[in-house]
């Protein structure tokens, strides 16, 4: 009976292991950091190291921007939610102020997307035209019209 418990335990044992080791070895790559996410794209559209380099270079510099309009539209967030806390404790709606915030919101929301779109674009620059088509297709971004990217 002992043995039978012994070999019963090594059993569990070995599978919770390999168990473990399994969604270890198999868990998605985590894309918290800008390092892995341009390792990522480095491997999956085989960019050579000198493209590799000039591209990370483009988002390095991009960084303070996006992480400034990042920023901004977490201040955003918040002053929506003390707005909206007030309406909901007075009952009341100050419709000029809620309208400079919408258009605050929507100005910041445009400089998002155009820095947003000039890294896109100028990564695009870096790549060649079967690694552009896919990278545009990852990034589901439009061409603008008359665009240097048409192939």
């Amino acid at each position: 009976m002992k043995r039978g418990g012994l070999i019963l335990l090594l059993g569990i044992a070995v599978g919770v292991t390999a168990h473990v080791a399994y969604f270890r070895l198999h868990e998605p790559v985590g894309f918290d950091s800008l390092d892995r996410q341009l390792a990522w794209m480095k491997w999956e559209l085989q960019l050579s190291d000198a493209q590799f380099a000039r591209i990370k270079e483009l988002h390095e510099a991009s960084s303070p921007r996006l992480r400034a309009l990042a920023a901004q539209v977490a201040e955003m967030q918040a002053q929506f939610a003390a707005f909206e806390n007030t309406r909901r404790t007075t009952d009341r709606v100050d419709f000029i102020e809620f309208a400079r915030f919408v258009e605050a919101r929507r100005s910041i929301s445009q400089q998002c997307l155009d820095s947003t779109r000039q890294l896109v674009l100028a990564a695009a620059n870096e790549m060649t035209p079967r690694q552009r088509a896919q990278y545009l297709g990852i990034v589901a971004i439009n061409k603008p019209p008359n665009s240097p990217l048409t192939d």
